[in-house]
This record gives C-alpha cells, sequence and structure tokens, in this order.
C-alpha cells in the first residue's frame, strides 16, 4: 500500500517525527512524507510514533490508491490540527474566539472541584500526629491503632466545632483561627483516649452538610469505611478483619450511613495497647510546623473557603452533595488521583511546589508526609497538602473534557457496510433506527436490549450499534464485558479480525496471563495449518483512528504509566472480563476504582450473557449498570435469553443512574427530555420507545417479547427433548453402585442417540456423531468417567470420551478446549471429517461407528462456540437446559425431526438425599428450612412432574423470556416459575423496606433489607459513601475454601510433580510446598472394549511445547501453566491425565 505522512509538530516533537519516518519513508517536503509499506511496517510506524508522542505531535497518515482517492487512515497526536478528512487550514489565527473546547454542561464541575481542593489541604493533617512522624523516622510497618485520615477527620471537627457551614467558611476566609481552635480539648474528641458517649462516637452527626462532605472526603481518600463485623469468641466478642462480610445490614445503615460511622468502620481497635501508645496518635508533633499556621495554606485555605461560600449562597452543596453520588465520587476519585500523583514525585520533579523559605525543610524539625521507596523521609506535610490541593483542582477542571482526549475509532467501513447475506441484515435495521436516535441518545443515554438468537451475529451487531450511535466525527469508544475469560479472548480476536482492528485500537484485558499466552498460541497455531479463515483486504473494513493526546492532559497524564491502566483507558475498543469494570463500584481501598470510572465516562458499555452470572453477582452487576448511566455511558445487554425481571431491574438502576447524571448536567430539561431512549433488537427487527418510567419500560419490553414468541413459534425446532426415565438408579445402595448404574444410563442413552443422529463420512462412509453430556457438579463427574470408561463401547461402535471440566492443570485444560474449539466448529458441514485429528481416528479405527462424546461440567454451556449432533443433560436449571441446546446444531441449524437432547428425569444429588434440595449449586433451588421461608423450594423434583411439556419437547428461549403471568406462576411446583421467582425478587426493587411485617407491639418486626437484593444500590444513594453494599454482596464471592495445586519437574528434570501454593508465602522465593506423597492419590482406568480417551496430549508433551515455544526453561513453563484451583481437602485429591482432579474419599 501506497501511503502518505503528513506532520503538523512544532518544536522537539517536530524533530522527533522526522527522527523516525525518516527510517520508513522518503520526504517529498519539510513535513511530509511518501512511501509504499506493508500493513505491519504501517503497524510499526504508528507505535513508533504514539510512543514517543508529546503534547506537539500531531501526524496524520493517508492512504493513496486507486483513481487519485486518497483516504486518511489515522492521527497520532493533537487531532485539532486536521480536520476530519486529515487536511490541514489555508489560514488560523491563535484567537480563541468561540472557546468550543471549554464548553460543557457540567453544573457541578466547579463544585467537584473545590470539595476536591478543600478536603486535599486537610486530608492528611492526621499526620502531624507523633505516632505517624515516629512510624516515619523508624520506618514502621505495623497496622497502625488509628489511621491518619481518622485523625485527619477529628481535626477538621474540632475546627468546624458546633459552626454551620457559612460560620466556619467565613472564619477560615478571615483566617480567623489559631492551633487552639484545632486541638483545644472540648472540641479536639480523641478515640481511646477521651471517655466518649454517645454523639461523640460519630462525628458526622456534629458536623453540617457541607463540612459532612469534606469530612466524607477526608475519611475516604485511602479506603472507604466498613461495616464493623464481630466473631464471637468464647469469653470475648472480637472485631474480625475489616471487610469481613456481614451476615445482615440493617436499612439504617444504607438510609443514613454517615451518622453511623466510628473509628471502627476505618480501623480495627488494638485492645492491648497501652494507653501512652494510643495517646500519641492524637497528640500533635511540632506544633508550631502545623500546616494550618503557614501562610501559604492559609492563603490557599481562604481562597476555596471564599469560593465555596459563594457555591453555598447559590445552591445548597453541602446539603445536595451527600445524596449526590456523582458529586461525591468524582470529587473523591480527583483527590485520591491527585494523592497518588503527588506522592509519586521524587525531589527533583518539576511538578513539585515551588521551595519557600516555609516549605524549605529538611532533619528532624519539621513534619513529614511520606517517604521514598528506600524508607528515607520524602515530602514534607506542608508542601504535600498544598501539592495535592493544587493537582487536585487541576484534575477536577480536567475532568469535563478528558474524553475528548482519548483514542477514538472513527467512520470505520465495516461496522458502516451493509450485510450482504440475508441471515445477518436485521443488523442494519438496528443499525438505522440507533442513527436516527443518535442525538437523542447522546443528550439522554440510551438502553438497548440485544435478543437475536444464538448464532445470528449479536456480537458484531453490538459494535454495529454503538457505532450508529456515536458522533460520527469524533468516533466511537466501546467496552465490551464478558463473564468468562474464555469467552473474552474469542470475542477479543473476532473483533480483531473482522474488523481489522490493530492493537492500539482493540485491547483485550482478562485476569491471569497464561490464559491469554495460550490462547495466542492456538489462534497462531491455527493461522499457520489454514484451519483459520484467511484475511480480508484492508480496504473492506479501513476506519481512521484518532489517537487522542493523553500527554497534553492534566488528568491523563497523571495517571502514571502502568500499562494495564493505559489498556484499560486508552483503546478506543475494549473487550474484557466485567472484573475490570466492577472495580468502579466496589473498591474498597487503594484508588482501584479511578481507571474503571474514568472508562465508564469515556466509553459506551455492552455487557454480554447478562444472564448467566450467579444470582449472588447480579447486585454487583446492578451497581455496574447504575454507575454506567451515573457516568453518563449508553448501555447495551446482549443475550438471547433475558428474563423479563432481569432487563426491568437493570433498566431501573440504569435510569436512577442517568437522572442523576442530568441533575449534575442539564437539569433544566424538560420531563419528556429526561425520558430514556430505549432500543430492543433481534433477528426479526427493531422497535425503540422512550421510558420515563419502570412501567412504561415493562410494557414496551412486554409487547416486544410477544413479537418474538409469536415469530419464534413460527420458526423451525432445531432442538426437541425429551426426559430419560431413571428407573435403574431409585433406591441404589451407596456411591460406587450409584456412580456406575448412572454411567449404564448415559451410556446406553448416548449409543441410542449416536444411531439416531449420526452422518456418514463422506471419505469412508463411516457413521459419525459428536454428542455432548452435561454433568452438574465435578465430583460425581470424576467417578462417572471412569466407570463410563469400564463399560466401553458395543460391537462395531467406537467411543472416543472427552472429559471436559475446571480442575485440569491449566494448559491441559486449554489445550482439551482448543481441541474441541477447533473440531466443533462446523459452519462447513464436512469440514469435521477433513480435519487432521478426525481423520486420523477414523482411519486408524476399523469401527464402522465412531462415537465422539464429550463428558463435561457447566463449563460447556456458555461461551463454546461448538456444533454438536445430540447431547444429554443432568438438569439443574432452565436457563442450563437452553444454554446447552445452544450447543446442538448451532451452525448448522439442520430441523430436528425427533428428539436430539435426553434430559435425564433429575438429578444424581437426589439419590444421595431425595428430602434436601436438589436442583441447587447450580440451580436457583434453596434448601428447605423447618421455620424459614420454603417459597424457593420444589416440593418434587422429577421433571416429568415440574416442566410443562412446552418447556422441553421443542427447546427454546421462551420460558426464560417469556414467563408464565405472575399469579399462574407456582414457584414450589415448576422449575421455570422458581427461576423467574428468584431473579424477580433479586432485580426488582422492595418498596416496603422499614415497615412493620409481624411481632408484637413491643418488639415489631420490620422488613428489613435481604442480601440478594440488586436494586439497594439505586434505591439508597447513600449507601454508596460507605463500602456496606460490596462488603455484603460481593462480585463472585468464594464461598468454598479453594487451595492452589500445581505441577513442577523434579530436580533431573524427567518427572512432573505435585505441589500446593502457600497463601502468604513466608518465604517469597519458594511459595510452594511438594504434596506429591500426601496428596495426590493417582486412579488408574480400567478401559473396557470399543472405548478409548479423545486426549489432546499429555501434561509431559504439552509443557515441551510450551516450553520451547516460549523460549523458557521446564520448571518456569511449568510454574506459569499447571496450576489449577480446587477445593480445600485434608486428605488429597484423586488425579489422572485424562480424568483431571477430584476429592479424595478414604
Amino acid at each position: 500500500m501506497n501511503v502518505l505522512f503528513v506532520s503538523q509538530c512544532d518544536n522537539n516533537a517536530l524533530k522527533e517525527t522526522r527522527r523516525i519516518l525518516d527510517q520508513f519513508a522518503e520526504r517529498k517536503g519539510s513535513r511530509s512524507w511518501q512511501t509504499p509499506i506493508t500493513q505491519i511496517g504501517l503497524a510499526t510506524v504508528q507505535k513508533l510514533l504514539r510512543k514517543t508522542a508529546r503534547r506537539n505531535t500531531s501526524v496524520a497518515c493517508h492512504w493513496l490508491h486507486g483513481g487519485g482517492q486518497c483516504d486518511l487512515l489515522w492521527i497520532v497526536g493533537d487531532a485539532s490540527r486536521f480536520n476530519n478528512e486529515g487536511a490541514v487550514p489555508t489560514n488560523s489565527t491563535t484567537r480563541n474566539i468561540l472557546r468550543q473546547q471549554d464548553e460543557n454542561d457540567w453544573i457541578t464541575a466547579e463544585d467537584i472541584q473545590m470539595l476536591a481542593q478543600m478536603a486535599a489541604l486537610l486530608h492528611d493533617l492526621g499526620k502531624a500526629s507523633k505516632a505517624f512522624q515516629r512510624r516515619l523516622q523508624s520506618r514502621e510497618k505495623s497496622r497502625n491503632l488509628y489511621r491518619h485520615e481518622w485523625v485527619s477527620l477529628r481535626l477538621f471537627q474540632a475546627f468546624v466545632g458546633e459552626d454551620t457551614d457559612e460560620v466556619w467558611l467565613t472564619r477560615l476566609l478571615e483566617g480567623n483561627y489559631s492551633i487552639k481552635d484545632w486541638v483545644a480539648k472540648k472540641r479536639y474528641k480523641k478515640d481511646g483516649v477521651d471517655a466518649l458517649n454517645g454523639e461523640d462516637c460519630y462525628p458526622f452527626k456534629s458536623l453540617p452538610p457541607l463540612a459532612a462532605a469534606i469530612g466524607w472526603l477526608i475519611v475516604s481518600h485511602h479506603r472507604i469505611p466498613l461495616l464493623p463485623v464481630y466473631i464471637e469468641k468464647k469469653d470475648r466478642r472480637e472485631q474480625a478483619y475489616l471487610g469481613k462480610k456481614p451476615q445482615s445490614v440493617r436499612l439504617g445503615i444504607l438510609t443514613d450511613p454517615l451518622n453511623k460511622i466510628t473509628s471502627l468502620w476505618n480501623e480495627i481497635t488494638d485492645n492491648q495497647a497501652s494507653p501512652a501508645q494510643i495517646k500519641a496518635y492524637w497528640d500533635i508533633d511540632k506544633k508550631e510546623k502545623f500546616p494550618v499556621l503557614l501562610p501559604e495554606w492559609q492563603k490557599q485555605a481562604s481562597r476555596i473557603a471564599k469560593r465555596l461560600l459563594a457555591l453555598a449562597k447559590k445552591k445548597d452543596i453541602g446539603k445536595n452533595g451527600l445524596d449526590n453520588p456523582y458529586l461525591m465520587h468524582l470529587a473523591r476519585l480527583s483527590l485520591m488521583l491527585a494523592d497518588h500523583y503527588y506522592s509519586s514525585l521524587p525531589p527533583e520533579s518539576k511538578d513539585r511546589m515551588a521551595a519557600t523559605k516555609e516549605l524549605s525543610y529538611s532533619g528532624d524539625d519539621f513534619l513529614y508526609a511520606n517517604t521514598d521507596s528506600q524508607g528515607e523521609r520524602k515530602q514534607g506535610l506542608s508542601e504535600h497538602l498544598l501539592g495535592v490541593a493544587r493537582d487536585a483542582g487541576i484534575i477536577a477542571h480536567a475532568l469535563p473534557n478528558f474524553s475528548e482526549y482519548l483514542p477514538r475509532l472513527a467512520k470505520h467501513k465495516g461496522l458502516k457496510k451493509r450485510s450482504q447475506n440475508p441471515r445477518f441484515s436485521w443488523q442494519d435495521k438496528a443499525a438505522d433506527m440507533a442513527t436516527a436516535l443518535r442525538e437523542k441518545t447522546e443528550r439522554q443515554g440510551a438502553f438497548c436490549v440485544c435478543m437475536a438468537s444464538t448464532g445470528t451475529g449479536k456480537t458484531l451487531a453490538s459494535a454495529r450499534i454503538i457505532n450508529a450511535m456515536a458522533n460520527p466525527e469524533k468516533g466511537m469508544r466501546l467496552t465490551y464485558a464478558l463473564g468468562l475469560r474464555a469467552l473474552t479472548l474469542q470475542t477479543g480476536k473476532s473483533y480483531q479480525k473482522d474488523l481489522h482492528l490493530n492493537d492500539n485500537d482493540l485491547a483485550i484485558l482478562v485476569g491471569g496471563s497464561a490464559s491469554k499466552t495460550l490462547f495466542d498460541y492456538y489462534s497462531d497455531k491455527a493461522e499457520e495449518s489454514g484451519s483459520a479463515s484467511s484475511l480480508d483486504l484492508l480496504e473492506e473494513d479501513s476506519y481512521i483512528s484518532y489517537e487522542g493526546c493523553e500527554a497534553s492532559h492534566p488528568l491523563l497524564s497523571r495517571l502514571g504509566h502502568d500499562p494495564r491502566i493505559r489498556s484499560l483507558l486508552s483503546a478506543p475498543v475494549l473487550v474484557c472480563t466485567v472484573d475490570h469494570l466492577v472495580p468502579a463500584t466496589e473498591s474498597l481501598r487503594g484508588g482501584r476504582q479511578i481507571a474503571p470510572m474514568l472508562r465508564l465516562m469515556g466509553a459506551d458499555l455492552v455487557l454480554d450473557e447478562l444472564d448467566d452470572y450467579d444470582l449472588k453477582d447480579l447486585p454487583a452487576l446492578t451497581r455496574l449498570v447504575y454507575w454506567a448511566g451515573l457516568l453518563g455511558s449508553r448501555v447495551l445487554l446482549s443475550s438471547a435469553t433475558l428474563p423479563p425481571s432481569l432487563v426491568s431491574g437493570m433498566y431501573q438502576a440504569y435510569l436512577a443512574g442517568r437522572k442523576c447524571y442530568q441533575l449534575n448536567h442539564d437539569p433544566s430539561l424538560s420531563l419528556a427530555a429526561q425520558d430514556i431512549p430505549c432500543l430492543w433488537i433481534d433477528e426479526f427487527g427493531t422497535t425503540h420507545a422512550d421510558c420515563a418510567d419502570a412501567n412504561q419500560f415493562e410494557q414496551a419490553h412486554d409487547d416486544f417479547v410477544k413479537r418474538r414468541k409469536q415469530k419464534l413459534l413460527k420458526s423451525d425446532a432445531i432442538c426437541k427433548g425429551e426426559i430419560v426415565p431413571l428407573d435403574e438408579v431409585v433406591g441404589t445402595p451407596d456411591d460406587k453402585v450409584l456412580y456406575k448404574n448412572f454411567a449404564s444410563i448415559l451410556r446406553k442413552t448416548a449409543l441410542d442417540l449416536h444411531e439416531g443422529f449420526a452422518e456418514k463420512d463422506p471419505i469412508t462412509g463411516r457413521k459419525v456423531s459428536f454428542g455432548l453430556i452435561r454433568m452438574a457438579n465435578i465430583e460425581p463427574l470424576f467417578h462417572v468417567a471412569k466407570d463410563f470408561f469400564a463399560l466401553g463401547g458395543r460391537r462395531d461402535t467406537h467411543i472416543h470420551l472427552c472429559v471436559y471440566h475446571a480442575r485440569f492443570p491449566l494448559i491441559q485444560r486449554s489445550a482439551i478446549e482448543n481441541m474441541l474449539d477447533r473440531v466443533l466448529n462446523r459452519r462447513e458441514a464436512d469440514f469435521v471429517y477433513h480435519h487432521a485429528d478426525i481423520r486420523e481416528i477414523l482411519d486408524n479405527n476399523p469401527e464402522q461407528d465412531h462415537a465422539f462424546i464429550i463428558l463435561a461440567s457447566p463449563v460447556c454451556e456458555v461461551g463454546r462456540d461448538w456444533d454438536l449432533d445430540w447431547a444429554i443433560t443432568e438438569p439443574s436449571s432452565m436457563r442450563a437446559l437452553i444454554q446447552l441446546a445452544g450447543r446442538v446444531q448451532r451452525h448448522r441449524r439442520k430441523s430436528a425431526e425427533k428428539p436430539n437432547i435426553a434430559i435425564l428425569n433429575t438429578a444424581l444429588r437426589y439419590f444421595k438425599n431425595p428430602a434436601g434440595a436438589v436442583f441447587w449449586h447450580p440451580g436457583f433451588e434453596k434448601p428447605k428450612t423447618p421455620y424459614g421461608d420454603n417459597r424457593f423450594y420444589l416440593e418434587n423434583h422429577w421433571l416429568s412432574k415440574i416442566l410443562r411439556p412446552e418447556e422441553y419437547k421443542i427447546i427454546t428461549a421462551l420460558p426464560r423470556i417469556a414467563p408464565q403471568p405472575k399469579e399462574e406462576r407456582h414457584s414450589q411446583e415448576r422449575m421455570s416459575d422458581l427461576e423467574q421467582a428468584r431473579i424477580c425478587e433479586s432485580m426488582l426493587p422492595e418498596k416496603n423496606l422499614g415497615e412493620v411485617v409481624g411481632g408484637s407491639s413491643r418488639s415489631p418486626k420490620k422488613l428489613e433489607p435481604k442480601e440478594e437484593m440488586a436494586a439497594l444500590c439505586w434505591q439508597y444513594p447513600q449507601a454508596s459513601l460507605t463500602g456496606v453494599l460490596p462488603q455484603w454482596q460481593p462480585f463472585r464471592e468464594k464461598t468454598l475454601r479453594e487451595e492452589t495445586l500445581l505441577f513442577l519437574p523434579d530436580e533431573d528434570g524427567e518427572k512432573l510433580e505435585l505441589y500446593q501454593e502457600y497463601k502468604n508465602p513466608e518465604n517469597s522465593h519458594n511459595p510452594y510446598i511438594l504434596v506429591e506423597r500426601e496428596k495426590k492419590h493417582p486412579v488408574e482406568i480400567d478401559y473396557g472394549s470399543d472405548i478409548t480417551a479423545w486426549q489432546a496430549d499429555s501434561l509431559e508433551n504439552l509443557l515441551e511445547e510450551q516450553s520451547e515455544n516460549l523460549g523458557i526453561s521446564l520448571y518456569k513453563c511449568a510454574e506459569y501453566m499447571t496450576k489449577v484451583n480446587v477445593l480445600e481437602s485434608i486428605s488429597g485429591y484423586n488425579y489422572n491425565d485424562i480424568l483431571g482432579f477430584s476429592k479424595y474419599h478414604s
């Protein structure tokens, strides 16, 4: 390709640009270069320019092609020096008459700035204590008795006293105060020293509203206040670690959280500490050096107080602030980022405060704020307070336009191109509707629901819809969040391939670098072998990449150079696991909320397969959607199986967030202009409605689902189910016999389905089928698989059995997934018979019939792009059944003449405990309790009794998306009704919280919040001022104890041995302990006739392959790639290379 580079750089940026471009292209003028170049070479040029970009960098790249055409490809640096086509203005003026770039609708921007700056001047006053100064000098690392931010809050409380906001601000403005106003005995309340009773324990009760808002910023600038939880010991009641999950939460803690906060919300009290030790935390060291006495500090405090007074008179900033999470959390973000940034500055930095006589310090005569990496005292306390206040103001002032400086993706031809395949033409209509609503969604936000069927292209459609809503001149920024690592990697690579995005424009973030390394390895291997589709020509999906100019923006330049933060924030398209975004709403300490918050502020959000998360995760995901609305994002939910109550709950969260956003931007909008534009999209069409409340939204959603239901009922039946009786298992005496009988039923059913759905191998004429057996839990799966192997195949039918679940070493699980993903991609119907692995098996085994069977845990249900001929499932829920059906005939879409999915009549767990809950872990059922609420316990556990015929005879998403009317649901009698009832209780707001629901007149019983209530976050916005909700409703909570195992080579490198990873290793150089003999119990497989393991490769061979590929030692490779998380077991684990791990029972 032939390209032209044009530079509009100045000063040193021009020199650097010339240095880079001269290496790749021929100069055609003083600021232009031209050359033929490959796509890889062009990507290298762009990468080098980005790496050295500075404030005055501005380089455009044009593609010169046939017919004299010239297309802009990208701009690195300041895009304002070119127009949208990459042309340079003929003339220009330096006078900025319109100042359009400074225009914004943030009516609370100044409030945020002033609150952050005032809090910054006060945030570390507590570091003036003798205890803190002694810690800095002695480099002590033990836990504080009282943290410096709590002491700072008490000092500020002492200064405010009983004054109103107007009075204390006036005193600060006029400088009418002395050291006594901060530390006088009756004003300065010292926890652990003074005998504090009643109101005195709660500092926020005595603070007026504006002071309370500033006090919260002070006390939360490192960690957000957390509810104390206590453990009952034999002889005492002891506070647990801060952040431990409470068993329950009272409503008052959500409605009025600040007035419940004591010192115990900030740090655990050490009851063994001496009075002298405690007193040192409250005694001010070197009072004459106390920062508030410094003229520079007083000058800044006076300036900010003056502006706060003016704001307070104009609008009640204090009273409204605490109910405004947008205002409070952006002020906190500004303060925390300023504190992090200024603390990191070395002595020689130009960004340090200019030294004056009062700020010059050395030795022990001054108060210090922090230490350097060597433990030496670094910044004076006064300098630190003034520096953080300055930077907090700069950051807050820069917040309104920071997203304009971020890279964007504009004029992408592939995203705008009309679909040639009629099957995907629905995407064009969806994009057209989104385009028509573009201006409205910019003002009012957007909530979109894409429920197109599996295999119709929802992933690409989501990007097209977001792109259509984005300003075409600026370009789009998209965050695509998923639940599974494997699915995240697949989606990211799919976008990269289909849209031809380079690594600068698309970032893929997953937890665990080993997963990504293995995924990339197998992707590259597929490309080399020719099994992956070849790339199209560049012009099909060319686009303009506006690089942005992060280095010149005050906020972005202060985020540091952490590549993970840059990836999260900078890429125009980010595909990530939702774990990277959830910290925006539940980072309890350390500032981890900053980057995801900024991502939500600067990009639209797509949440994929929202209904596949555990019910316990829905509160955290609801908080994420609420914050997406709060921070100005548009939101799109993408899944074919979204229940109505889940969608309604998410809409209500988004609506509440968006209302708060509008309050801070343009509260003068008419009521109609505050309605949320909502889109519903599927393969049958797109509908739109502006919804002002839940009733309007639910009515519009119900209309959409009714139309979808009619269309689905007319569609061909792809999956038909039948229930398999389990008479042979009833009354089984022990586990060994139970597993053997279960395996026997699975084998018989699998062979019957093979007979009914086997296809002919076009080369040999043999009958071949690919089937899936899904079991609910790994522990029984391990034993059933072992017995299945022992039973073998049958005469002239060879079974090839693959065991797949999460308890394999990572490298082995990844190899299994890669093998199955490649084999079961059947978009080309006969491709599987030409696949090298399958071809080798068929050619080397003489039997006439071959059944390839995957025996898998629920990890097979979601994220696997497989096309199978048939399936068998142990039931857990309606959701699991529908998801499993999505793996059958996924690509070929052949109509089913007879049942191709066999559903066992109940779960294995039933035979172990017929009276207990069966469909839970996984599932929606709750255990029966003698005195509790048993609405979610099924009275019968046979599917023939609890499934309606229409729910399984033809398997579609309808039981999930179009449930029975509420008055006709029976949650104790029907499985699908149970699911809907659980989701409804979790997602829809409880309006009667706090009301009396029983008890006596003396001790009335009130309706209190429940752990599964997801709506609490937006019903009680002040709750976000503490960490109570994420503490009580954490994302992906691990309720069972786990440990990490891994294989490492012995000293000779000849044998792999099992090790266990220490949770808190004392020796960081060797965090592993050998457990080969103590915990590993090898299991042998007794193979029956006509059955073999269908496996990728042995663990040893896989490690040698990756060790060679990565160029690292076998030990390092094993340490990196063989880890596996298992449930904690004292007695150890069964292990087999084919079966994986399971708990050992003697």
